[in-house]
């Protein structure tokens, strides 16, 4: 079976390895990922495979967070959106667009904004297979 994503994976640093680690692995348990691979400064979460490291910087520099640049991870409900949210909250993260539609994105679309430990800007989103296939059939 051909693999439908066009990414292998993402990496994104962090200032704080311990926090950072302990805090992705409580939101992203919420959409089913867990931890695949791990070296010393770095862990990498997945389903089945490697896709999103996060690590102290390789250089020994600071971490720095990336004007117009997020990662958005695949809920599979609103539940999972709104469990991804209140997770993240709980952990330190600080909102940045709660969970519901974005007009501007389609009807399929719930999903949920916030910005994590470092500042980083991370989503939740769901997209509703079956609101997808009512819009192509109009």
């Amino acid at each position: 079976m051909e693999n439908p994503s066009i990414m292998s994976h993402v990496s994104l640093g962090t200032n704080d390895f311990a926090k950072a680690k302990a805090f992705y692995s409580a939101v992203l348990s919420t959409i089913g990922a867990t931890i695949i691979m791990e070296h010393q400064d770095a862990v990498c979460f997945g389903k089945k495979y490697p896709e999103f490291w996060v690590q102290a910087p390789i250089d020994g520099k600071p971490a720095a967070i990336a004007n117009g640049v997020h990662f958005g991870f695949q809920a599979n409900s609103k539940q999972e959106v709104h469990e991804f949210y209140d997770t993240a909250l709980e952990h330190g993260a600080a909102d940045d667009g709660e969970p519901g539609p974005r007009e501007e994105y389609g009807e399929p679309y719930y999903g949920c904004f916030l910005r994590d430990l470092d500042g980083h800007k991370i989503e939740a989103a769901y997209w509703d297979l079956e609101l997808e296939g009512k819009l192509s059939e109009s």
